[in-house]
């Protein structure tokens, strides 16, 4: 298929589809269009491939939530290739429908396996904390995690030589197991097998028959302007390795920002305090102000009073998603001298005797709302 389809439109729900509709849509279509329902049918088999990964999308608050905001794109992150690093289909389907998906059309009989032993690695988390410098230009780091990677010694077969895999007598190659259950089937990981299907003569030595091995690993991981604490990446394939050649799992980087000395955000803008000089208060100037680019300079009327907010344009964070920059948002607050030399403090009292007590707006407004508490 040339061009995605919108997600809800895929499964044939509304926006605002709750989880159980959504659910309840998969299945209906999953069966329909199912590979084993509609053998050589590339058209189905499309259509079942991408009802799996509109499910997935949708089924997963944190992927729908991302996917509502940014559409595909929120999945063509680090990391992410043509299909977002999505689950495999069958995978999928078997979670939704119990796991017995080969039962489920065979009626009970069927022996169909879905490849040599091999299954799906594990989903990684790993925590990174950044700076608000590093979220806000972008920054490359590398991760240094434990993780399984394929056994070099026997090529992630798991065993030493050729001809010593066999389907498992246990499950019959279908790596679960069935029981009764009054009028229920109960289905279960093979105890044999712990579900790969097969059974391994001479194991190898280094990876005990797994296909991987645990290893140190270091990751790069391109992480883009405007993240901020909460952001989630994906890094497709750097998650634990597969068992016997299986696909790798996913790793999943949660961001966290670290707390800065000068600034606060709020989203995409910024928030300062900076002192202002009594003299440029009073008489108006110009004030140098920090900002994430170097220093800047914003004008200062005269009789400027404390806690006045200037705003800096774009001068913020980038937005995640592109877009206008936000804002910084510099909060001035009057510097009272504390240390006055006689001549300073006799020529502070000739300037208050010429200005009188009124002379402020502040001052003014304040006396009129309170002029019941005193003998005005």
């Amino acid at each position: 298929m040339s061009a995605k389809r919108d997600y809800y439109e895929v499964l044939g729900v509304s926006r605002d589809a709750g989880a159980d509709e959504i659910k309840k849509a998969y299945r209906k279509l999953a069966v329909k269009f199912h590979p084993d329902k509609n053998p050589g049918d590339h058209t189905a088999e499309e259509k079942f491939k991408e009802l799996g990964e509109a499910y997935e999308a949708l089924s997963d608050a944190d992927k729908r939530a991302a996917y509502d905001r940014y559409g595909h794109a929120a999945f063509n992150g680090p990391g992410g290739g043509a299909r977002g690093g999505f689950h495999d289909p069958m995978d999928i389907f078997s979670q939704i429908f119990g796991g017995g998906f080969e039962e489920f059309f065979s009626g009970g009989g069927g022996t169909r396996r879905r490849g040599s032993g091999q299954q799906r690695g594990s989903d990684l988390r790993y925590d990174l904390e950044i700076t608000l410098e590093e979220a806000a230009r972008g920054v490359e780091k590398e991760l240094e995690i434990e993780r399984y990677v394929p056994c070099d010694t026997c090529n992630a077969r798991g065993t030493k030589g050729s001809g010593s895999v066999k389907a498992c007598s246990t499950c019959g190659g279908r790596g679960v197991v069935a029981r009764q259950a009054g009028i229920f089937i109960q289905q279960t990981t093979c105890p044999e097998c712990r579900g790969a299907g097969e059974t391994i003569s001479d194991p190898c030595n280094s990876c005990h028959g797994e296909g991987r091995v645990q290893r140190d690993s270091r990751i790069k991981l391109r992480i883009p302007a405007g993240v901020d604490t909460g952001t989630r990446l994906r890094s497709t394939g750097n998650g634990d390795a597969g068992v016997r050649g299986g696909s790798a799992g996913d790793l999943y980087v949660f961001l966290h920002v670290r707390d800065h000395d000068v600034f606060t955000r709020d989203d995409s803008d910024l928030f300062c305090e900076v002192p202002l000089p009594f003299a440029t208060a009073a008489l108006g100037g110009e004030l140098k102000v920090p900002t994430l680019d170097g220093q800047s300079s914003i004008k200062i009327p005269a009789g400027t009073q404390g806690g006045t907010v200037f705003r800096v344009r774009e001068k913020g964070m980038p937005a995640l998603s592109g877009g206008r920059r936000g804002d910084l948002n510099v909060r001035v607050q009057v510097e009272v001298p504390t240390k006055l030399n006689s001549s300073q403090q006799e020529k502070l009292r000739e300037f208050a005797e010429s200005i009188g007590q009124h002379n402020s707006p502040m001052h003014e407004g304040f006396l009129e709302k309170a002029k019941r508490f005193f003998d005005l």
